[in-house]
């Protein structure tokens, strides 16, 4: 994926680099899902989606969780 590429390669040369994505696809909970697979650290968008990004990242870390658990580790991938 070009974006995934990108932020590996931004963050190989900023470690501290911030990713994050604006507008529709911030108030999007399948976008949301994808930005954090992908290694993005934010999402934003307009007042009256935010309780639906906020719903959709909260989902994601439990997924990732339970995934992780099941496999026997004890940490998640996120920063």
């Amino acid at each position: 994926m070009l974006m995934q590429w990108a932020i590996e390669r931004g963050r190989g040369s900023w470690p501290k680099l911030k990713v994050g994505i604006c507008g529709e696809y911030g108030g999007d909970a399948e976008s949301v899902k994808f930005c954090h697979r992908i290694g993005m650290d934010y999402v934003s968008a307009s007042p009256f989606r935010v309780s639906i990004s906020r719903l959709a990242a909260a989902q994601v870390v439990v997924q990732e969780k339970l995934e992780n658990k099941k496999q026997g580790k004890k940490k998640t991938a996120g920063r």
